[in-house]
């Protein structure tokens, strides 16, 4: 279930990161905080509903429930725990990613102090950092640059999938706001080449968004939290 539910995410544009119980979910997540987290009820040692009461502590990150068909009580007392979603197993793939980008659609940006998806959001990547919560791009001189909320989407959107290609449907989807274009207009193209002319300044520096031909866009540079 869990190599199916990965694979299912990430074939649709998300990163994913895979957790066999408890244990490693906490690993996880003090690695690399979540904007979502999709928890099992059924899981060896400690139960999904025990995990989601003690993420509920600390935490206000959005939550999907999987839960058996038919275990009413488990849905109740999920929903009670502070779960905003759930789905019964077995599941249909479209529903389960429907309902990951709606989760995600409701919830925004999480905020708050000590809150475990809203800390690290300062993206690194080649010199520049991208800070989240302040929606704030600084150069590797340390200069502010200003984005457009467009250009703004697109490059969160790189930096959450980066050294993978992104289809044109694909950049449309992910990013938090709509371009309001067909995937097939030349839009997203000119947006994507302002894009590159604020962080690829100069035409000797090394290309940080690439275009692959007949595909899409490629991130080029490691990302990691700053």
């Amino acid at each position: 279930m869990r190599r199916l539910v990965t694979r299912l995410l990430s074939e649709a544009g998300f990163r994913v990161s895979a957790a066999r119980d408890g244990r490693e979910m906490w690993e996880v997540i003090g690695t690399a905080p979540p904007d979502a987290v999709l928890l099992d009820v059924m899981l060896p040692g400690t139960s999904g509903l025990d995990l989601l009461r003690r993420l509920r502590e600390r935490s206000c990150v959005p939550v999907l429930m999987l839960t058996a068909r038919g275990e009413e009580m488990d849905r109740v007392l999920g929903l009670e725990l502070g779960a905003d979603d759930y789905v019964a197993k077995p599941f249909a793939p479209r529903e389960l990613v429907a309902r990951v980008r709606a989760l995600l659609r409701r919830a925004g940006t999480p905020a708050g102090d000590g809150d475990l998806a809203s800390r690290s959001r300062r993206l690194a990547f080649a010199g520049w950092v991208l800070d989240t919560a302040r929606r704030e791009l600084t150069a590797p001189d340390g200069a502010a640059v200003d984005l457009s909320g467009a250009e703004y989407d697109l490059l969160l959107a790189f930096l959450e999938h980066p050294q993978r290609v992104l289809t044109r449907e694909q950049l449309l989807e992910v990013a938090k706001r709509r371009v309001g274009v067909d995937p097939f207009d030349r839009t997203v193209d000119v947006q994507v080449s302002r894009l590159r002319r604020k962080i690829e300044p100069d035409e000797g520096s090394p290309a940080i968004i690439k275009t692959v031909r007949g595909a899409g866009y490629l991130f080029v540079p490691d990302v990691g939290r700053a």
